[in-house]
């Protein structure tokens, strides 16, 4: 597997995080840089696919509680914010089998064998792409692709505040219950920053697992 490099951000703008991926995205295509995951958190924002269906937003763009960026992902509106580990994964696909629907399931299964050692039970929901308890939703999960390396990522609810789920309808699910690591295993003692670094060797070991069987095919 290429050498991983992983980036702690801390909290950043949206904008400034977009700009980075961007710019590493060029730099893995000329082979300048490794894979590189960035784990970091945002400041208020929600984002939403570029795509004419703008219902998951409930409000009009200026009568939000934060600012809307239109993205080069797949999807509805989603939030990120404080106490959210946002991963952006800049992986070069050649190495990982040029798959985009396993890369998803991939991307959700790091989540999903972290919150198993929890004590929690987490799994996938048939047609819908993220991380859920039962019908609660903990982590959103969007990706775009170009020249095949990845950008964009997932949004781990880590904190007990949700509220900025609040104004949209979360990756346009009606209904949907979001949740977060504090309050699933009642330890507040969780942050995004904490998560990260635990989250690390899930993230090597399951793309480990997606390169060998890439090249099993």
């Amino acid at each position: 597997m290429p050498n991983l490099d992983f980036k702690w951000l801390g909290r950043i703008e949206f904008t400034e995080g977009l700009a980075l991926q961007n710019e590493l995205v060029e730099q893995r295509i000329a082979g300048e840089i490794s894979d590189t995951v960035l784990l970091l958190e945002h400041e208020p924002v929600y984002t939403i696919g570029r795509t004419r269906d703008r219902s998951s937003l409930k409000l009009p763009d200026a009568e939000l509680p934060h600012p809307v960026v239109e993205i080069n992902r797949g999807g509805q509106a989603t939030f990120h914010g404080p106490g959210q580990l946002v991963g952006y994964l800049i992986l070069d696909l050649h190495h990982y089998g040029r798959d985009l629907h396993t890369y998803l399931r991939s991307v959700e299964e790091m989540l999903i064998r972290f919150l198993k050692t929890l004590d929690l039970d987490p799994g996938r929901r048939e047609g819908l792409t993220g991380v859920w308890l039962e019908n609660r939703k903990i982590a959103s999960i969007g990706i775009g692709v170009r020249k095949w390396i990845s950008m964009h990522g997932f949004g781990f609810n880590i904190s007990a505040d949700l509220s900025g789920y609040d104004s949209i309808i979360p990756c346009g699910i009606s209904n949907v219950e979001m949740t977060s690591v504090v309050r699933e295993s009642g330890d507040s003692q969780w942050t995004p920053q904490r998560v990260g670094e635990a989250l690390q060797p899930f993230i090597e070991e399951e793309l480990r697992m997606l390169q060998r069987n890439s090249e099993t095919v």
